[in-house]
């Protein structure tokens, strides 16, 4: 339930009323007429404070972060930094950024501090899965569209700069990222970089899942679920690390299944926030995606940089079952529990 609004502050402070005292009728003929214009002045200011634009708390979104979670955003240098002494007066100062910004942290990220914050619970309607490059699209263009409107509203309320990612459906054996080229098989059904969303048909291996539109939801919001790192700050503030560490280091590896799994537990939250709703993301398909997970991770990939297939089942699980974004804090997590 989202929170209830708080009182609003008396205006003015309290004063001491003493007991009247007799006056004439001139006196009380004043009186009443100053009251009427106290009135009148008084309906003037109600009406002018509630021409107020103060934006209201939106009721379709559960657990609104108090402003206490949302951070500030500081001008270049931080608060305080000294001006140049040798800068000139004339000189103008140099604007500080306005509008929503990333927050690059980690454990420690606005979004995974309030343990009641979640997705709201949604009807999302996607076409009857059809193992075709044009049924693919179909059902993922849905998908996003349900994706944007669960993630959007969320990272907007903690003041994040959210747009929806670019969707990409590669029909060729490779294709071309700014991350680079990316060759199509078993490890990219989907692939996401730099706000981009790619999802060639060939990498879906429709022949081995067939009719299983679970499974490839449950994949294609993990990958979306990167996007959603993208827009908060966690993706560059988790690369930051596993460039300083080395990229197959023991420490820059761990942070790359840190990366992963919460991208795991991203995608079970979007799930369990919107099976069984009204909508066509149905028990069974819920049911095949979890059941799916355990099939996925490094024991398969036979990798080291997405976590064992044990822990990237029992992350989307925790999304799926609480959906409760706090328990994806995966940057918090023991090594135990992100092998």
């Amino acid at each position: 339930m989202p929170d209830a609004q708080p009182d609003l502050p008396w205006l003015g402070r309290p004063h001491t009323v003493s007991a009247p005292r007799r006056r004439s009728p001139a006196a009380v003929i004043g009186v009443c007429l100053g009251a009427v214009a106290v009135l009148v002045l008084g309906l003037v200011a109600i009406v002018a404070l509630n021409r107020t634009d103060t934006p209201l708390a939106n009721a379709n979104f559960r657990d609104t972060p108090s402003s206490q979670d949302v951070p500030s955003q500081l001008p270049p240098g931080g608060a305080g930094a000294p001006a140049s002494a040798s800068a000139p007066s004339s000189e103008l100062p140099t604007p500080s950024p306005t509008g929503p910004q990333k927050v690059l942290k980690l454990a420690d990220h606005p979004i995974l501090q309030d343990p009641n914050a979640g997705l709201q619970n949604r009807v999302c309607t996607l076409p009857a899965w059809q193992s075709t490059q044009a049924g693919a699209e179909a059902f993922f263009t849905a998908a996003s569209k349900c994706l944007d409107a669960a993630w959007g509203p969320f990272l907007e309320a903690y003041h994040l700069p959210f747009t929806p990612p670019a969707l990409h459906f590669p029909t060729g054996a490779s294709f071309e990222t700014e991350c680079g080229t990316i060759q199509v098989g078993i490890a990219t059904a989907a692939y996401y970089c730099e706000n981009n969303l790619y999802v060639p048909f060939r990498g879906l291996q429709t022949d081995q899942y067939g009719n299983n539109p679970g499974v490839y939801l449950a994949l294609f919001a993990h990958e979306y679920g990167h996007h959603v790192q993208e827009v908060a700050g966690l993706m560059d503030a988790a690369w930051q690390k596993i460039y300083e560490a080395g990229q197959n280091s023991p420490a820059g590896l761990e942070m790359s299944r840190r990366k992963e799994l919460q991208a795991q537990c991203f995608s079970g939250m979007f799930l369990g926030a919107h099976v069984d709703q009204g909508g066509t993301i149905t028990r069974d398909m819920y049911n095949k995606a979890w059941n799916d997970q355990e099939t996925r991770g490094d024991n398969t990939s036979r990798s080291h940089d997405h976590g064992t297939n044990a822990h990237y089942a029992s992350w989307w699980r925790a999304g799926a079952t609480s959906n409760r974004i706090a328990d994806c804090n995966t940057f918090a997590a023991p090594s135990s529990e992100v092998s």
